[in-house]
């Protein structure tokens, strides 16, 4: 017997070059996105390495203008007198007449 080849022909790198055209397609599709994504990354980090900074000078601000508020305040408000005071307190029965006080 003699081998006889068939009809078809053998085609190694169809399934390959196929894979390639595959990949070479994913690529020029998702590399936007991707470039956008590295793209934000680098500037959120950009925008954090100047925005922390920022954030720390607000703080102390805030806190020295706090302390000067309340020391204007201490500094200008009344002092008070040591006083009895009168409470007024209620008397059981009738109401006094006269201004005298019911016994």
């Amino acid at each position: 017997m003699t081998a006889t080849s068939s009809p078809r022909r053998s085609r190694p790198w169809g399934t390959l070059g196929a894979g390639a055209a595959a990949v070479a397609a994913c690529a020029v599709c998702c590399a936007g996105p991707v470039l956008a994504v590295f793209g934000s990354v680098g500037v959120a980090s950009a925008i954090g390495a100047l925005w922390m900074p920022a954030l720390a000078v607000l703080a102390v601000a805030a806190g020295l203008g706090f302390l000067l508020v309340r020391h204007r305040r201490r500094t200008t408000s009344c002092p008070t007198v040591p006083a009895r005071a009168d409470l007024g307190m209620p008397t059981l029965g009738p109401p006094p007449q006269d201004g005298k006080a019911a016994r």
